[in-house]
């Protein structure tokens, strides 16, 4: 399990999606583009969800429990960097089938 900590917000993801998130959240923030990203919470937090709104200049911190997240799915990153530019922001969606790439 990862964390992703923005601000002094932690948010636990598992390894595999977080590192994809990190690589979109990473891109938009270089192109200093600000958006919501919402998540479901763990069942011990609750069945509800948070959102944040990401920005630039804020103190984001990306965390593993493994080493590797394993291979990139290019096709689920390009899911995510759409719906990341969609009215409803990004969310973490299931990862599709495809095969992956190195990156």
């Amino acid at each position: 399990m990862g964390r992703m900590t923005y601000s002094a917000i932690p948010v636990e993801i598992d390894d595999r999606p977080l590192r994809h998130l990190e690589i979109v959240i990473g891109s938009k923030l270089r192109r200093r583009e600000a958006f919501l990203f919402s998540w479901r919470e763990r069942p011990e937090f609750g069945s509800g969800r948070g959102a944040l709104w990401v920005a630039p200049g804020v103190p984001l911190r990306f965390s593993y429990s493994t080493h590797s997240a394993g291979e990139i799915n290019e096709r689920w990153l390009r899911d995510l960097e759409i719906a990341a530019n969609g009215p409803r922001g990004l969310g973490l969606t299931a990862e599709p089938a495809y095969p992956p790439s190195r990156r």
